[in-house]
């Protein structure tokens, strides 16, 4: 070969190569962009911190709250005495914790007695406080609302949550005619709650449609509640589906089940310290967490204390880490078993079909 040859054929192979680069970054960062992982809105601020807490806006309501939500069911489990509930509730609010969640049917009533009873002397004025009723008819709707102001010793709730939307039917028979909605918003309006939201934990897909019922109603709501986890990512990903959305829409997000009731430490994966890391980086206004120890409260101040947004590089070699025990949802037991579902277990809570299901299909004698 010639030596002008030769060079020719040089420049065109290093062209070759460094085109066929160039195709190859080019793919590489398409695919990164297409990633769903990557489609996951991470927060890029920590929040507001005062002392070992972080405050966070709550959606468009422009209300300040602590980024980490004492989970009110477990303040009435595991053994505590009622002093010990109180005091630990009491110890947390002292320390900054300002988002209390509750439910009607947290241990039959039991939560939100304690919690009423915790703040108390002045406690209730240093919280927001949030509880969820169950009933999808107005009147069952009602008689829970007003039953939870008894028991939380309060003239209002500043949130009020259609508990477990884990059914596509939920979202109608919540907006039909006599459904929930109408005494939520009559409560509303009589000043007895401040915001309306919902929660749920079986399937992305039927907070969309609640999402879009509402929309189809003129209704926007307040807040959602959803699962937001480590191993979300994986399978039937609220975070990838739902958080968007929300966000979109300026709702405020109450990320839950960041451990799943313990379920998720079990594969040892993770730990306790990445899987609250891991929720408070997403977009989420609060991050609710079963309290029912000291330690459990002192792990969840060291979470905030601790605490800077996660970039995608450190969210996708920690998602890395569970991708293989989450495909399933082995571990996200809310989502694939009945486990969690209590209004499955007591379908009274919720109430009669509505009245145009009752039309069409009248109950049997």
């Amino acid at each position: 070969m010639k030596r002008r040859e030769f060079f020719k054929a040089a420049a065109i192979c290093g062209a070759a190569t460094t085109l066929s680069a160039a195709l190859v970054e080019q793919k590489s960062t398409s695919m990164q962009e297409n990633d769903p992982m990557n489609q996951i809105p991470l927060t890029s601020s920590a929040g507001t911190r005062k002392g070992d807490m972080l405050y966070r806006t709550l959606g468009r309501t422009g209300e300040q709250v602590s980024a980490i939500g004492m989970g009110g069911y477990h303040i009435a489990q595991h053994g505590l005495t009622d002093d010990e509930s109180i005091r630990l509730v009491r110890a947390a609010v002292d320390r900054g914790i300002t988002f209390m969640d509750n439910s009607w049917d947290y241990n039959e009533g039991q939560s939100e007695i304690l919690m009423g009873k915790a703040l108390k002397d002045g406690y209730r004025q240093k919280v927001f406080l949030m509880t969820k009723i169950d009933g999808r008819t107005k009147e069952l709707a009602q008689q829970q609302i007003e039953t939870s102001l008894k028991r939380l010793q309060t003239d209002h709730i500043d949130l009020v949550q259609h508990h477990e939307i884990i059914r596509f039917d939920d979202p109608d028979r919540i907006f039909a005619d006599g459904g929930a909605m109408e005494a939520v918003l009559e409560a509303k309006k009589a000043g007895k709650i401040r915001y309306i939201g919902f929660t749920g934990h079986k399937d992305p897909h039927i907070h969309l449609y609640m999402l879009k019922v509402a929309g189809e109603h003129g209704f926007r709501y307040d807040t959602v509640q959803m699962p937001l986890n480590v191993m979300d990512a994986h399978f039937r990903s609220f975070g990838q589906m739902v958080l968007a959305e929300l966000v979109k829409q300026e709702i405020g997000v109450l990320g839950m089940k960041s451990m799943g009731d313990g379920v998720i430490l079990k594969s040892k994966a993770v730990s306790p310290m990445e899987c609250l890391h891991f929720a408070l980086s997403l977009q989420t206004s609060v991050v609710i967490t079963g309290i029912d120890k000291q330690e459990i409260l002192d792990q969840a101040f060291e979470a905030t204390r601790t605490f800077q947004p996660m970039n995608r590089a450190q969210v996708a070699q920690l998602l890395a880490k569970t991708k293989e025990v989450a495909m399933a949802g082995k571990y996200e037991l809310f989502k694939t078993s009945s486990h969690f579902d209590s209004t499955a277990k007591h379908p009274d809570w919720l109430g009669g079909d509505t009245p145009a299901v009752q039309k069409l299909a009248p109950p049997s004698a």
